[in-house]
């Protein structure tokens, strides 16, 4: 019976890593990482849906191992894996992929961010994309204006932006208030990378108590109000409540596989979760 019981427990072992090793090839996962697509397509089409709003973050999946694919990222201090999201404004998880411990945040962000465009154009829905400081990249900005998707992306602070906001630099005279003075500036900017200029939206914060403003940066080819725009944008923080969500209620930073294709499969998974 002891012996009966052992070749039971060594076949279904053996069928489950068989089962593994399938969803790790390169079409099973492709069609993985598809389906939550899928699934969200369902719902919408029992729905009145028009306009759909993309926000693109990374994180960190910590790894104690000697996982595939693993590198120590000094960002965030750690050895982990550094997983790319996508979500809609309603809170799906739209595409998720796997990355090594030790790129950059907007690594491969064509490979999630594409599919997703290409399937919301399919249906006729209006696009519209949240990104950090990470992904303000030359190759991002061409890739939305071509496929006509409209973006709010925050850039980085330079001496160049400055000058255009230096009369705002200068703290308002009088008592300052209790509630913080917003001073918003709208002007037209040119990068050395970039092909022509860029609305750029900025934004200067005066707090009591602090001897600098705090001061922000969005490039966007929105037609909105200054105001409106950088509301829209501070929405995308919701995206990181997600995340949050996914690290904590799903745990989906268990990644502890030995091969990096089996974990990009048990992320796929928890996704789709």
């Amino acid at each position: 019976k002891e012996k009966k019981t052992d070749r039971l427990g060594a076949s279904t072992s053996q069928m489950g890593r068989f089962e593994t090793n399938l969803l790790t090839l390169a079409s099973n996962l492709a069609a993985l990482t598809d389906m939550s697509g899928k699934w969200i397509d369902r719902v919408n089409d029992r729905t009145q849906f028009n306009r759909v709003v993309l926000d693109m973050d990374s994180s960190e999946s910590p790894t104690h191992g000697k996982q595939e694919g693993t590198a120590f990222n000094g960002h965030f201090g750690k050895t982990c894996y550094h997983p790319l999201f996508l979500f809609n404004g309603t809170g799906d998880l739209e595409r998720a992929m796997l990355r090594p411990g030790n790129v950059h945040s907007a690594h491969d962000w064509r490979l999630v961010l594409e599919p997703v465009v290409k399937r919301y154009q399919e249906r006729g829905i209006r696009i519209f994309y949240r990104g950090d400081a990470a992904f303000a990249l030359p190759e991002h900005y061409e890739f939305l204006e071509n496929e006509r998707v409209m973006y709010a992306i925050r850039f980085p602070f330079n001496e160049r932006l400055q000058k255009h906001i230096d009369h705002l630099l200068t703290r308002p005279v009088g008592r300052p208030p209790k509630k913080p003075r917003v001073f918003y500036a709208d002007f037209h900017y040119q990068a050395k990378t970039w092909p022509r200029p860029r609305r750029v939206i900025a934004k200067v914060e005066w707090h009591r108590g602090i001897l600098f403003p705090s001061v922000g940066f969005i490039v966007t080819n929105l037609t909105w109000t200054p105001k409106r725009v950088v509301k829209f944008y501070n929405q995308r923080g919701t995206a990181e409540q997600w995340i949050k969500e996914g690290k904590h209620a799903l745990r989906w930073t268990r990644l502890s596989c030995h091969g990096v294709q089996q974990n990009a499969v048990r992320l796929q998974l928890f996704a789709l979760a």
